[in-house]
């Protein structure tokens, strides 16, 4: 009876980091329902998967942990969310001029719907962002190099900063490991808020890009207050309530 006990208990888990990694969050009313268990129980599971280092727990479920994670871990966590930011998204990146782009896999979605530009100068601290982007018709990419952070498959460090502060950029696309109403984006090394303030401070708009699964939360570096962000593009309507704190320090789109 033990060892069946065991194996249920690492399938749910399994289970509930399968949902993690596709929709980007755990409700946890939603995962108990799914699971056929109680939510007490999926209580414990992601109690053990947080002591695990694989997800944080939240009030009504789980996110994504706050950590360095790679590019590809990234992009693969919360896929249809991203596809309706960027879907939102693409009716703001410009046709001419120059616009920035940061290592973010939400960015990176975005960047991989466009259908070119007429003459667009485009930056970013990502390789895989960048690779994207050279392929584009009407879009010359400029990549932005620096010390390569390893855990999260960007550059970062002086010399990046010093680059994405060197053009003049109509727009900047960004997303953030969490965001709220007090304090603005964070991210998880303060690495990465360097390079996206240098890319904000030579913007003469910013745009956030932001899974909802990340409002109300905060990591380990600040990074843009709310005054620095024109826009933010989450993939909830517009008029959802869980938007209200945000409305009066940017446009919510």
């Amino acid at each position: 009876m033990a060892t069946t006990s065991t194996v249920n208990a690492e399938s749910r888990r399994e289970r509930l980091l399968a949902i993690l990694e596709a929709d980007g969050i755990i409700r946890l009313e939603e995962a108990a329902e799914g699971l056929g268990v109680s939510a007490m129980t999926v209580r414990r599971d992601l109690a053990d998967l947080e002591s695990d280092g694989q997800l944080r727990r939240v009030r009504g479920g789980a996110v994504p942990s706050l950590r360095p994670r790679s590019f590809l871990e990234r992009m693969s966590t919360g896929a249809a969310a991203k596809l309706v930011i960027a879907e939102k998204a693409l009716a703001l990146v410009p046709e001419v001029g120059a616009a920035a782009f940061d290592a973010s896999s939400t960015v990176g979605t975005l960047l991989s719907r466009l259908d070119g530009a007429s003459d667009l100068t485009l930056a970013t601290n990502s390789w895989e962002n960048f690779q994207v982007a050279r392929h584009q018709p009407g879009i010359s990419a400029l990549l932005v190099g620096g010390e390569a952070e390893e855990r999260t498959d960007s550059f970062v460090g002086l010399l990046a900063c010093q680059a994405a502060s060197s053009l003049h950029y109509a727009k900047f696309f960004t997303s953030s490991a969490a965001a709220d109403s007090a304090r603005g984006t964070s991210e998880v090394t303060l690495a990465e808020t360097q390079v996206k303030l240098a890319f904000a401070e030579a913007s003469d708009e910013t745009v956030l890009l932001l899974d909802s699964s990340k409002l109300g939360q905060r990591a380990l570096a600040r990074s843009l207050d709310w005054d620095r962000i024109d826009a933010l593009v989450t993939e909830l309507d517009p008029g959802d309530e869980r938007l209200d704190p945000y409305r009066d320090l940017t446009d919510v789109i």
